[in-house]
This record gives C-alpha cells, sequence and structure tokens, in this order.
C-alpha cells in the first residue's frame, strides 16, 4: 500500500490540480479511439499534460500500455495514470444493452454479464468504467434509454447495484476487478420532450421517489464514483447545484469517493446561460465537491488561481487529490501501474466460449415475446424459410456504445438459424432500408418473391443500432423506411410471418401489430444475437423477458409510463382506451400502452390461481407473507417472472395506481405447481410527501400481481 500522503506532501499545486484533470488519451500518445464528446484543441503546455491524472477513450492496452510508460517517464512525482471507458454492455464480448438486460429481471444476470465485461475491460487497461447508468426513464424518445434498465426505480435499483458488485468485487486490488461509476446524478432521464441534454424540471417529491433511489442503491453497493449529469435541474447545471452535489450526495448519502464532471460539462455554464466566467465555473464546481473535471480546461486555468486570492485553501485541493489518489491506491496501480493490461491487442481472455455462452444466454432470457398466435417455437422440420429483412443478414445488431465489440464478431440472424438448421432452405431478401428517410420500394420485389413459397417468413426489423444512444433522440418511434410497407406487402402473399425486431427503445408497432403472427423483440441483443434469436425461434430456448420500458400506441402518448397517477375526471383501465368527451384521454388514441411494463410472453402456459395474504392487517412493526400459487400448465420448462405490485389508495400525496414493490424470476418445471413468496415490510409502503419525509401513512392498500394495467390477482391490507 503506497503512502499517499507522503505523495501528496512531494507535490506542487499545479502537480496536484493536475491529477483532478482528464483528458483523452491522445493528448499523451497517438490514439485511435475515437471521441465520445466535444473534440477540440484544448492547447495544454507539456508540463500540463505530464501531470494529468487520468484519461478516457483508448484503442487497446497496447495503447494504455504505451501511454502509462510515457507519463511515468515525465511525470516527476511517477503518479500513475486512472484509465477509464464506457464499458456499457461488454467489452469485446458484448451482451444486450442495458435496458434489454432490464427485460430479464434478473439481477443475477446482470451480474454474470458484468463480470464478463470487467475481466475484458481489466485485460485491455481499463481502470474504471463509466458504468451503470441508472437513470430513471419515461419517454422512449429518448435516446439514452438504452443505456438504463427501465422504467422503474426497484428495477434499476436491483440491476444497477448488482452490476456495482460484479465490476468491483471484493477486493479492487484484484486486476480481474475495476472500478465503477454511477451516472448520471441526477435525473438525466427526465429530459424534457426525450430530447438529449435538455433541461429537467420536477418536484423535489417526484425526484426523491423515482429518480433518486437508484444512484442510492450503487453508492450503498459501494460505487467508487459519482458522475453528476450535463442537464439542469429546476435551472440549476447538476454540477452546479448545491441541493444535489451537497445536500443529498454528500450529506445525506455520505458519499465521500470520487466525483468527476461528464465530458466538458464544466466549460458549459455559459452555454446554460448560467455564468460566463471560467473562474466562477471552477469555483462553483469545486466548492459543490467535483473532483476530477473531464475534457476541459477550467481547473486548469483558474484553481490556481484560486488558491492564491485565498478562496480556497491548498489543504482543500488536498482532499480532492487524496481521494483521486486513494482510488489508484485501491486498485493496485502504484505497486503496478498496468494492472493486468495484456501487451496484445487481442487479449486470450476476450471472446472465449465461456463468455460467449454467457452473452448467448443474457440474448435469450433479454428477449421479451411480444405476439404468438401459436406460429412459435417454428418446428425444426421446416424446410422453406425466408429471411427477409434490413436486419437478417446483418452483423451490426450488437448495439450502440458497445465498447471495443465489433460487428464483424457478431453472429447474423441468418448464421445462427443456418447452423441450427443446416439443411433447410433459407432465402435472404433485404427488401427495404431501415434508414429514416429511405422509402424506396426497389428491393420489395425480390422480398416478394422469397416470401412467395415459403413455409415461414422471418422478418428483421427495427432501428439501427445508431440511432439509439447519446444524442440520438428520435421525434418518430415507427420503424424508419419502407420496413412497415414491406410487411404489409409480405402479408398479402404469406400470413405466417414473425416479427424479429431490433432497438435500442420501444418503438411503435401499432400499425405492423396485426400483420404478424409472432413478434419477438430482440432489443440489440449483443455478439451472439443471432445464435439467440435461432433458438428461441425454434424453441431451443423459452422466451422469458418481460418489457422494461413500456411500447407506445404512438410517439405522441411519450411519456407513457406504468406507474403513473390517477387524474381529475378519469377513467378505469378498462375503459383507458375508449375516448370518453370530458374525461383524461385523446380523440385519437387510447391511453394505456400497446405493450406494458412487464408484458412478456412465453412458451409455457403460466396460470397464476391464487394470491393469498398471511394477514389482512399490520402494524409498522409487523410483516406480511405473499403467497403466490402458479401452475405451469404446459409441457414445458420455463421462467416466469412474478411481479408484486402495490397501491397506496389514499395518501397525503396522490400515489401511483399501480407500483413495483418486489419481483422474482422463478423456474418451473413442465407441469410444476408452487408457490412463490414474497414478505411485505412497512418500509415499502413509504413514499416522499411534500415536507420531503419518508413515510407510511394508515389506510388500505391493494397488494397485486400479473403485469402493468393487467393486475389478475389482487387483496386489501390495512396499514394501522
Amino acid at each position: 500500500m503506497a503512502d499517499i500522503k507522503e505523495i501528496l506532501s512531494d507535490m506542487t499545486l499545479d502537480e496536484k490540480i493536475g491529477q483532478l484533470c482528464q483528458y483523452n488519451t491522445q493528448e499523451v500518445v497517438e490514439s485511435t479511439a475515437g471521441i465520445t464528446g466535444i473534440d477540440e484543441n484544448l492547447g495544454l503546455t507539456k508540463a500540463q499534460v505530464d501531470s494529468i491524472g487520468s484519461v478516457l477513450n483508448f484503442a487497446n492496452a497496447v495503447e494504455m500500455r504505451e501511454a502509462q510508460k510515457k507519463h511515468l517517464e515525465n511525470d516527476r512525482n511517477k503518479i500513475p495514470m486512472l484509465f477509464m471507458m464506457d464499458v456499457i454492455h461488454g467489452y469485446r464480448t458484448i451482451y444486450p444493452v442495458p435496458l434489454g438486460l432490464g427485460a430479464s429481471f434478473d439481477p443475477e444476470l446482470a451480474y454474470d454479464c458484468s463480470r464478463v465485461a470487467a475481466k475484458e475491460a481489466s485485460a485491455g487497461g481499463v481502470h474504471v468504467t463509466f458504468t451503470p447508468m441508472v437513470d430513471y426513464v419515461r419517454d422512449a424518445r429518448w435516446g439514452r434509454v438504452m443505456e438504463t434498465c427501465g422504467e422503474d426505480v426497484l428495477l434499476n435499483s436491483r440491476m444497477g447495484a448488482a452490476q456495482v458488485k460484479a465490476f468491483q468485487g471484493d477486493d479492487l486490488k484484484n486486476p480481474e476487478n475495476i472500478a465503477t461509476c454511477v451516472k448520471h446524478f441526477a435525473a438525466y432521464g427526465g429530459a424534457e420532450a426525450g430530447r438529449d441534454y435538455s433541461r429537467v424540471d420536477i418536484s423535489e417529491q417526484a425526484l426523491r421517489e423515482f429518480y433518486l433511489p437508484a444512484y442510492k442503491a450503487c453508492i450503498d453497493a459501494g460505487t467508487t464514483m459519482v458522475m453528476p449529469s450535463f442537464n439542469t435541474i429546476n435551472g440549476v447545471p447538476a454540477l452546479a447545484n448545491k441541493f444535489l452535489m451537497k445536500k443529498i450526495l454528500k450529506e445525506e448519502w455520505g458519499f465521500s469517493g470520487v466525483v468527476i464532471s461528464d465530458y466538458h460539462a464544466v466549460d458549459d455554464f455559459e452555454t446554460h446561460g448560467y455564468t460566463d466566467n471560467r473562474k466562477e465555473n471552477a469555483k462553483i464546481v469545486f466548492e459543490n465537491g467535483c473532483d476530477i473535471e473531464m475534457c476541459s480546461t477550467v481547473f486548469f486555468n483558474n484553481l490556481k488561481s484560486l488558491v492564491l486570492d485565498g478562496t480556497f485553501t491548498e489543504e482543500d485541493i488536498d482532499k480532492a487529490v487524496l481521494r483521486v489518489l486513494d482510488l489508484k491506491d485501491k486498485l493496485g496501480l502504484f505497486e503496478d501501474p498496468y494492472r493486468g493490461a495484456s501487451d496484445k491487442i487481442d487479449a486470450d481472455e476476450f471472446l472465449t466460449e465461456e463468455n460467449r455462452a454467457v452473452v448467448r444466454r443474457a440474448a435469450e432470457e433479454c428477449a421479451v415475446l411480444l405476439k404468438n398466435d401459436g406460429i412459435l417455437p417454428l418446428s425444426k422440420d421446416t424446410k422453406k424459410i425466408a429471411l427477409i429483412g434490413p436486419l437478417a443478414d446483418n452483423k451490426e445488431i450488437i448495439g450502440f456504445w458497445a465498447c471495443m465489440g465489433k460487428p464483424e464478431e457478431s453472429v447474423t440472424v441468418k448464421e445462427g438459424i443456418k447452423k441450427l438448421l443446416p439443411n433447410a432452405e433459407i432465402e435472404v431478401a433485404k427488401g427495404a432500408s431501415y434508414i429514416w428517410g429511405e422509402n424506396s420500394t426497389d428491393g420489395f420485389e425480390d422480398a416478394i418473391k422469397a416470401a412467395t413459397n415459403a413455409d415461414v417468413v422471418i422478418m428483421c426489423v427495427g432501428e439501427p443500432q445508431d440511432y439509439s444512444g447519446e444524442g440520438k433522440s428520435r421525434a418518430h418511434l415507427e420503424m424508419p423506411g419502407a420496413q412497415e410497407k414491406l410487411i404489409k406487402k409480405i402479408r398479402e402473399v404469406n400470413k405466417n410471418i414473425v416479427l424479429l425486431t431490433f432497438a435500442g427503445r420501444p418503438i411503435v408497432l401499432s400499425d405492423v401489430a396485426d400483420d404478424a403472427r409472432a413478434i419477438l423483440h430482440m432489443w440489440y441483443p449483443g455478439t451472439e444475437g443471432g445464435t439467440a434469436a435461432a433458438n428461441l425461434l425454434f424453441g431451443d430456448a423459452n422466451p422469458s423477458g418481460k418489457v422494461s420500458m413500456s411500447f407506445p400506441k404512438s410517439t405522441g402518448q411519450c411519456p407513457v409510463y406504468y406507474n403513473r397517477t390517477n387524474t381529475s375526471h378519469p377513467k378505469s383501465i378498462e375503459d383507458e382506451d375508449t375516448y370518453l368527451p370530458f374525461h383524461s384521454n385523446y380523440i385519437d388514441c387510447g391511453n394505456l400502452a400497446l405493450f406494458p411494463f412487464g408484458y412478456g410472453l412465453s412458451y409455457s402456459n403460466f396460470v397464476y390461481e391464487s394470491l393469498e395474504l398471511s394477514r389482512n392487517e399490520m402494524t409498522k412493526d409487523d410483516e406480511v407473507t405473499v403467497k403466490i400459487t402458479i401452475h405451469n400448465d404446459s409441457d414445458r420448462a420455463g421462467k416466469e417472472t412474478v411481479l408484486l405490485f402495490m397501491r397506496d389508495m389514499f395518501a397525503s400525496c396522490v400515489r401511483p395506481i399501480q407500483q413495483l414493490i418486489d419481483f422474482k424470476k422463478v423456474y418451473f418445471e413442465a407441469g410444476e405447481r408452487k408457490a412463490v413468496e414474497f414478505t411485505i415490510k412497512e418500509e415499502m409502503l413509504r413514499f416522499w410527501n411534500n415536507e420531503s419525509q419518508f413515510v407510511s401513512e394508515p389506510g388500505e392498500f391493494r397488494i397485486s400481481t400479473g403485469c402493468a394495467d393487467n393486475l389478475i390477482l389482487t387483496k386489501s391490507l390495512v396499514l394501522k
């Protein structure tokens, strides 16, 4: 263990400030890595470059080792740099995008996938991942919904905590573990109109109730870093927001780790119209507890003068530097600055059969069967298969922000089916573009010809993988190009259509849902996506995913989400899709989602037979057991995600009409009947009131199971 206080005592003020600055690796060595933000000439001096404390965006471990070696040669104090990267859903072996991972409702699966990513990323030279992203989301127009696990705070919290524990392990000195940075604090997912970087304007009650808990869960799980968001929240940039950064993060939650700005965010205050003075920017964010500035020069150019003029003391700077040095020490960088990074571009740890097996299982368990009239699973004796659509033989199905993942290393749907059914006759036709504005029908003829004599038509459609992610907001959530028109043309010649949809978000399927006999939503499934698709289509895997974010009927419904509150002039859920004058509804579209949160079919037939409570009344010191009896009334084993909902019928703040309070994913043998048990404690019934108190109130609670908007079993529980 290094004596970081002794190291600190030998540093100049300029060198200390360098530890609080992060830039792209290309500032140190030539880099082939892409840049994930604004690319500009920062004008750094050699002395500043030599004192940099951390870098991001590097191509591989060889480049990392070269940069670290050069830095150590030039840094008088021989303090290793931290190397950070966005390892969002895998490093080289890619698993489904996080929104898809959320659809598994399986924190253990999230853990397993993250362990694969941690080991590969460490071999690739990564010390810190900017993961997990646990922003609460309700608007599918926002491109970054793909990076979070869904529209429910409990789901996000459990999946995020699992990722933190998996990446970091029990000991950060173990080179198979890397540190995590939870993001984006706070409420980035509430961007107005789903437009990236836009303002967020929400009540404190909504902030505490829905947006903050997942960040807190990750902090409780031990995350070493936190990244504040780009956006303003209630008129103040997150980095400048004392309520967020000091009152909540530091005082209430006691976070003592490293806080890092997002890319160029410290220099964005002028753009926001908040300040036009970079020295003031430095004062505000450092005072608020920001330890590292990413990819702008506000700290380098202003922190020293703030010490010299007495605004801060050098001891204030020391505290931030010690947090950075402590993280380096915990990672073992002072003992080994290269920390297990391979000396090869293609490390032996990458793309192993074991890793591929994990991500293949993830792709299978994250896929959501949205519709099935009995056509699935397809028979392996199927002779003629028409494989149609722009994603039928397309390797770009790994998803946006796949780190070092390479599309050429992925399995296409065609390859997956061909391997499973080597003797089947498979005819492939692209048919149509999936690019917005490219509406040509030139490929229709070949597609129609392929479909005409086929036993089944598998149509692989959706949005390009780079249509979701940072800066990829969409105003229209229908499938781009001429895909919808192609589906309708194919139906004219063959009604045995299975839609295999790919997207990094929920997409609008209302106009084509009736044209297909089955719809299987794959999200963006990762390296083994084509293998998983084939296994699911032909019954070697049984779908078990549930919708993690509601699929709207129309983009105009957005934001649409399950845990909404009731309104004045309300309608019952049974009437939500019927227009009634002087009620809260649309005149041209129903209120409900096309496929709501928690919805998902299986090849097994799970029959929910009963819901029983151990008692119908409880005090604040009691616990109540909920027993839900489920029968797998089929000859297929499968997994069912059992969801437990609550509704607080009357409270001092209007409560959601349905609210997830627990869930379990349970395996059932064919024909098996079992009771799934949950325990309700008083704290599960609490909410944040308008006085910022986390309370429960006496009264009636409805305890239910099913999926959102279809709660099939309900019992009443009274809190005394």
